[in-house]
Protein backbone atom coordinates (compact mmCIF):
# COMPACT_ATOMS: atom_id res chain seq x y z
CA UNK A 1 0.00 0.00 0.00
CA UNK A 2 1.47 3.51 -0.81
CA UNK A 3 0.34 6.72 0.03
CA UNK A 4 1.95 10.42 -0.21
CA UNK A 5 2.82 13.30 1.90
CA UNK A 6 0.18 16.17 1.96
CA UNK A 7 1.79 18.33 4.74
CA UNK A 8 5.16 18.62 6.69
CA UNK A 9 5.46 20.47 10.21
CA UNK A 10 7.97 21.54 12.57
CA UNK A 11 8.20 24.40 15.22
CA UNK A 12 11.03 26.33 16.19
CA UNK A 13 12.05 26.36 19.91
CA UNK A 14 10.30 29.57 21.40
CA UNK A 15 10.53 30.15 25.09
CA UNK A 16 7.43 29.14 27.44
CA UNK A 17 5.95 26.86 24.42
CA UNK A 18 5.09 23.45 23.58
CA UNK A 19 5.76 21.84 20.43
CA UNK A 20 2.07 22.50 19.02
CA UNK A 21 0.82 23.63 16.61
CA UNK A 22 3.48 23.53 13.96
CA UNK A 23 4.03 25.23 11.21
CA UNK A 24 3.90 23.77 7.71
CA UNK A 25 6.57 23.72 5.41
CA UNK A 26 7.04 22.56 1.71
CA UNK A 27 10.27 20.56 2.73
CA UNK A 28 12.00 19.07 5.81
CA UNK A 29 15.06 17.42 6.15
CA UNK A 30 15.23 14.83 8.50
CA UNK A 31 18.18 13.02 10.55
CA UNK A 32 18.30 10.56 13.35
CA UNK A 33 16.94 13.25 16.27
CA UNK A 34 13.90 14.09 13.21
CA UNK A 35 13.22 17.12 12.11
CA UNK A 36 15.82 19.41 11.66
CA UNK A 37 14.81 23.29 13.00
CA UNK A 38 11.83 21.10 15.10
CA UNK A 39 11.42 21.59 19.41
CA UNK A 40 9.30 19.52 20.97
CA UNK A 41 9.73 20.19 24.59
CA UNK A 42 8.15 17.11 25.54
CA UNK A 43 10.81 14.52 23.47
CA UNK A 44 13.62 17.10 24.69
CA UNK A 45 12.57 17.39 28.74
CA UNK A 46 10.88 14.07 29.04
CA UNK A 47 11.83 11.61 26.30
CA UNK A 48 15.60 13.12 26.55
CA UNK A 49 15.86 12.78 22.69
CA UNK A 50 14.83 9.39 22.04
CA UNK A 51 15.09 8.57 18.49
CA UNK A 52 12.22 6.16 18.48
CA UNK A 53 10.15 8.87 19.11
CA UNK A 54 12.06 11.42 16.45
CA UNK A 55 9.24 12.28 14.54
CA UNK A 56 5.57 12.12 14.78
CA UNK A 57 2.97 10.73 12.51
CA UNK A 58 -0.95 11.72 11.33
CA UNK A 59 -3.24 10.50 8.79
CA UNK A 60 -4.54 13.15 6.79
CA UNK A 61 -7.75 10.43 7.09
CA UNK A 62 -7.82 10.56 11.08
CA UNK A 63 -7.68 14.12 10.76
CA UNK A 64 -10.75 14.37 8.09
CA UNK A 65 -12.42 11.88 10.92
CA UNK A 66 -11.83 14.16 13.77
CA UNK A 67 -13.39 17.29 11.41
CA UNK A 68 -16.68 15.33 10.46
CA UNK A 69 -17.05 14.37 14.55
CA UNK A 70 -17.16 18.46 14.88
CA UNK A 71 -13.36 18.77 16.01
CA UNK A 72 -11.80 21.43 13.72
CA UNK A 73 -8.64 19.89 13.95
CA UNK A 74 -5.60 21.67 11.38
CA UNK A 75 -2.58 20.00 10.05
CA UNK A 76 0.41 20.33 12.55
CA UNK A 77 -2.09 21.37 15.65
CA UNK A 78 -2.02 17.76 16.82
CA UNK A 79 2.14 18.50 16.71
CA UNK A 80 2.90 15.80 13.63
CA UNK A 81 5.81 16.40 11.97
CA UNK A 82 4.14 14.66 8.67
CA UNK A 83 0.84 14.01 7.58
CA UNK A 84 0.04 10.68 5.47
CA UNK A 85 -2.55 10.20 3.16
CA UNK A 86 -3.69 6.72 2.08
CA UNK A 87 -2.30 5.05 4.83
CA UNK A 88 -5.17 4.21 6.83
CA UNK A 89 -4.10 4.40 10.72
CA UNK A 90 -4.05 0.87 11.12
CA UNK A 91 -1.00 0.62 8.37
CA UNK A 92 1.02 2.59 10.53
CA UNK A 93 2.18 -0.18 12.66
CA UNK A 94 5.42 -0.64 15.03
CA UNK A 95 8.11 -2.10 13.21
CA UNK A 96 7.08 -1.11 9.70
CA UNK A 97 9.09 0.82 7.60
CA UNK A 98 8.19 3.51 5.06
CA UNK A 99 10.21 5.54 2.44
CA UNK A 100 9.54 9.07 1.81
CA UNK A 101 11.26 10.23 -0.69
CA UNK A 102 14.84 9.03 0.18
CA UNK A 103 14.22 9.52 3.99
CA UNK A 104 13.17 5.63 5.78
CA UNK A 105 11.31 5.90 8.92
CA UNK A 106 10.18 3.02 11.18
CA UNK A 107 7.19 3.31 13.35
CA UNK A 108 7.95 2.12 16.79
CA UNK A 109 4.61 3.58 19.14
CA UNK A 110 1.61 5.27 19.27
CA UNK A 111 1.19 8.60 21.06
CA UNK A 112 -0.66 9.37 24.04
CA UNK A 113 -2.84 11.81 23.99
CA UNK A 114 -1.62 14.61 26.87
CA UNK A 115 -3.21 17.67 28.78
CA UNK A 116 -1.22 20.28 25.94
CA UNK A 117 -4.22 19.49 23.48
CA UNK A 118 -5.98 21.50 25.80
CA UNK A 119 -3.67 24.60 24.48
CA UNK A 120 -5.63 24.62 20.86
CA UNK A 121 -8.33 26.98 21.16
CA UNK A 122 -11.09 24.56 20.20
CA UNK A 123 -10.36 22.85 23.30
CA UNK A 124 -9.68 24.75 26.03
CA UNK A 125 -9.45 23.14 29.89
CA UNK A 126 -13.95 22.67 29.32
CA UNK A 127 -13.47 20.21 26.74
CA UNK A 128 -9.97 18.69 27.11
CA UNK A 129 -11.10 15.56 28.97
CA UNK A 130 -13.82 14.82 25.66
CA UNK A 131 -10.86 15.66 23.46
CA UNK A 132 -8.17 13.34 25.29
CA UNK A 133 -10.79 10.61 24.99
CA UNK A 134 -11.68 11.46 21.65
CA UNK A 135 -7.51 11.09 20.58
CA UNK A 136 -6.92 7.53 22.34
CA UNK A 137 -5.63 5.74 19.53
CA UNK A 138 -5.77 8.64 17.24
CA UNK A 139 -2.90 10.87 18.38
CA UNK A 140 -0.43 9.57 15.80
CA UNK A 141 2.32 7.40 15.73
CA UNK A 142 6.03 7.76 16.22
CA UNK A 143 8.50 6.97 14.61
CA UNK A 144 12.78 6.51 14.53
CA UNK A 145 14.81 7.74 11.15
CA UNK A 146 16.27 4.65 9.69
CA UNK A 147 17.65 6.72 6.80
CA UNK A 148 17.91 10.39 6.52
CA UNK A 149 16.93 12.93 3.89
CA UNK A 150 15.05 15.58 2.37
CA UNK A 151 11.05 14.86 2.29
CA UNK A 152 8.69 17.27 0.31
CA UNK A 153 5.39 17.88 0.13
CA UNK A 154 3.62 15.46 -2.29
CA UNK A 155 6.54 12.55 -2.10
CA UNK A 156 5.41 8.94 -2.50
CA UNK A 157 4.99 6.95 0.80
CA UNK A 158 5.90 3.19 0.00
CA UNK A 159 6.75 0.74 2.48
CA UNK A 160 10.47 -1.22 2.16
Amino acid sequence: MDGRVVALHRKPETAGERGLPKRAYEEVEVDRTGVKGDFNRYRVEVLHGDPDSAILLMPLETLQQLNREGWPVRHGDLGENITTEGLPYDTLRPGTKWRMGPAIVEVTRACTPCDNLYLLPYVGAEKGPQFLKVMLDRRGMYARVVSPGRIHVGDRIAPT
